[in-house]
Parts: structure tokens; C-alpha cells; sequence
């Protein structure tokens, strides 16, 4: 990836919206079926709403029932980072975008081929540039 983007939490607060900032700077999670993007069917590229790096094309996007955007792959896994969430007594796989290191979800091994992967992603933490 590209050079990491290092801002102050004040510099983030003043470039995000609420909710953006709860889920992508303090790793919040948006209510189910709420977000913008849960149910979205528009072509396009799902870029970080934090940085704006491209990171799920509408292509690998499937409607897992989860109420929240899910992606079986990331547009190249560069451009996203795993890291283990041992949080609210459960051990998941936490996305992060990897240039701007926001929260972005979680991703489980429960998905569609080809890739058996479901990257379910908060709304709030994408921005769609459509085609």
C-alpha cells in the first residue's frame, strides 16, 4: 500500500461525521439494516470514507442477510488489513483499511464462492463511487 496516512483525532473528528468517526477511529459498529450501503445495488468501487482508497467492488458484493454491506473479496488484499478483535468475549478477524488504518468491520469465513470469505463492512466506514 501506499504511504500510511497519520492524522490526529482531531484532524479526524473535524474530516468525519459522527458515525464516521465512531466506526472508523473508535472501531463502532453501525445497527443493522441502518446503514446506507446494506442493501445497495449500485455498480461501482466502495472507497474509504476515511481516506479514500478503493477497497470492495460491487461485483463481489452479496446480500448475506447480516444487514450490513458483505463482500466475498476486497478489490486487492493490500488493500486491507486483518487483525485478531478479541472484544465482547468473542475472537473475530477485525478489516481495517490499510492505508488509513480505519475500522471498516469484520470478515468470516462463512461466504460464497469463490472465495468462502464475507467481509461484512460497515456502511458508515465506505463512500461508493459509482459508475
Amino acid at each position: 500500500m501506499q504511504d500510511k496516512i497519520n492524522k490526529s483525532e482531531k484532524e479526524w473528528k473535524a474530516q468525519l461525521t459522527p458515525e464516521q468517526y465512531h466506526v472508523l477511529r473508535e472501531k463502532g459498529t453501525e445497527r443493522a439494516f441502518t446503514g446506507g450501503y446494506w442493501d445497495c445495488k449500485t455498480d461501482g468501487v466502495y472507497r474509504c470514507a476515511g481516506c479514500g482508497a478503493e477497497l470492495f467492488d460491487s461485483k463481489t458484493k452479496f446480500d448475506s442477510g447480516s444487514g450490513w454491506p458483505s463482500f466475498f473479496e476486497a478489490v486487492s488484499p493490500e488493500r486491507v488489513e486483518l487483525e485478531t478483535d478479541m472484544s465482547h468475549g468473542m475472537v473475530r478477524i477485525e478489516v481495517n483499511c490499510a492505508k488509513c488504518g480505519g475500522h471498516l468491520g469484520h470478515v468470516f469465513n462463512d461466504g460464497p464462492a469463490p472465495t468462502g470469505k464475507r467481509f461484512c463492512i460497515n456502511s458508515a466506514s465506505l463512500n461508493l463511487d459509482d459508475k
